[in-house]
């Protein structure tokens, strides 16, 4: 495969930090435009994929077994609404009750609680609710699937400032059928993230600096591996203020400063509910099982697959097989990412994502939908693919879509938890 090294624009080819509002909106219009055929390839494709999908799960039948569970009806489209989607529900329905927040922690185990997953998405989902009269379940998967397409439009804008249009509509096209992407139009949050890291590392590469902290702090909102994004920004501007740059001093301090507001602003709520400032990460580590242990188990669940050995916890034979191929990519894919000397961010923002995906203790078959905001790494086979004819394009996606109806939905839905 090859990659091009194209740099980004210097700084004198990059729009002035202050356009006319009639400038911007001509802008705007102009991305819109230059962005309807990868929001149509990635439509199509997605389709395609989830068809497959819900035929498998409708073949399949084991969902209605789930159903009563999650309390969702026995359609076979509510598999879109279990696992985290339950919870999500319950905010979305009845919010949080901080009189209902576990005490501090000093021994023994702690109850599952909803304040373990953040209120944007629900919030949405409830916006949603009311102006639309939809049910929650509807209101859930329309925000997603807005949030996806979102998502899709701003891989493409941040790729095809470094690879071009035709690279742009491959990264969407990836994004479509990556082995995660089965949650992309689930009652999820990963859409609506993915939607703001991109547009926030958009913002960040023509240097809208306001934009780009005040999407990291919304960002902060959505989960606590907003972390990523939100160092991507205040790094990128910290660099900025060293260099002197021509963009001054207030914009990028503005950016640097408001991003985590939003992330820190959840967490300290949760503490002083809970009566501990790490109370956060308490609920995560003994209610979910969830906390960062250097990769000590995802070193050991890829040895035991290795030894095809399904002993460790939380295992799921199929779903780990694809997530162990997942997490085999990521130095072929990290390599060719690098020779392409990406902008400061997309390092932060990538690495600091691998190393939460990599190094937690989790049910590890869900690593290929936690690398699933890992969008950077699309940009270099996407550059790379963009010299291929558009039959043999059409052929690789379409097959790909047709079977990530299986491994990135059947397979994470049905033969494991996402």
């Amino acid at each position: 495969m090859t990659t091009s090294t194209t740099a980004l624009p210097d700084s004198d080819d990059v729009p002035d930090p202050e356009p006319r509002p009639d400038a911007v909106r001509e802008r705007a219009l102009g991305l819109a435009r230059r962005a309807a055929p990868a929001l149509a390839v990635y439509g199509v494709l997605k389709l395609i994929g989830f068809a497959v999908f819900m035929a498998l799960a409708n073949a399949s039948g084991a969902y209605k077994q789930q159903a009563a569970q999650f309390a969702a009806g026995d359609r076979v489209w509510n598999i879109l609404e279990f696992w985290d989607g339950g919870w999500y529900k319950k905010v979305a329905l009845y919010g949080y009750h901080p009189q209902h927040l576990p005490p501090h922690f000093t021994g023994g185990s702690l109850p599952q609680n909803s304040t373990a997953f953040f209120p944007l998405y629900p919030g949405m989902m409830r916006l949603v609710m009311d102006c639309t009269g939809l049910g929650v379940f509807g209101a859930g998967v329309l925000v997603s699937v807005v949030s996806a397409f979102a998502a899709a439009a701003g891989i493409y804008a941040v790729t095809a400032l470094i690879g071009g249009h035709r690279a742009g509509l491959v990264a969407a096209a990836i994004w479509a059928v990556f082995p995660g992407s089965g949650v992309e139009w689930a009652v999820y949050s990963d859409a609506i993230f993915v939607a703001l890291a991109a547009w926030t590392g958009y913002c960040l590469m023509i240097r809208r600096w306001v934009a780009a902290g005040l999407l990291a702090l919304v960002a902060g909102l959505s989960r606590p591996t907003s972390v990523a994004i939100i160092a991507a920004v205040c790094l990128t501007a910290l660099l900025s203020l060293l260099r002197g740059r021509e963009d001054g001093v207030l914009r990028p301090l503005f950016a640097m400063l408001v991003a985590p507001v939003g992330l820190a602003g959840y967490l300290l709520w949760v503490g002083i509910g809970m009566g501990s400032p790490t109370g956060y990460f308490t609920l995560e580590h003994d209610a979910w099982d969830h906390y960062f242990d250097f990769g000590q188990h995802t070193w050991d669940v890829l040895g035991r697959i290795a030894l095809g050995q399904f002993d460790y916890s939380y295992a799921f034979p199929v779903e780990d097989t694809i997530g162990a191929a997942a997490v085999l990519m990521l130095p072929i894919l990290i390599a060719f990412f690098l020779r392409l000397r990406p902008p400061l961010w997309m390092v932060v923002y990538t690495l600091i994502t691998i190393a939460s995906a990599l190094g937690s203790m989790q049910i590890f078959g869900n690593v290929s939908r936690y690398l699933l905001p890992v969008f950077p790494l699309f940009i270099a086979p996407a550059v790379g693919m963009k010299a291929l004819k558009w039959p043999v394009l059409a052929t690789v996606f379409l097959t790909l879509a047709v079977t990530s109806g299986w491994y990135a939905g059947y397979a994470l839905f049905e033969l494991g938890i996402p």
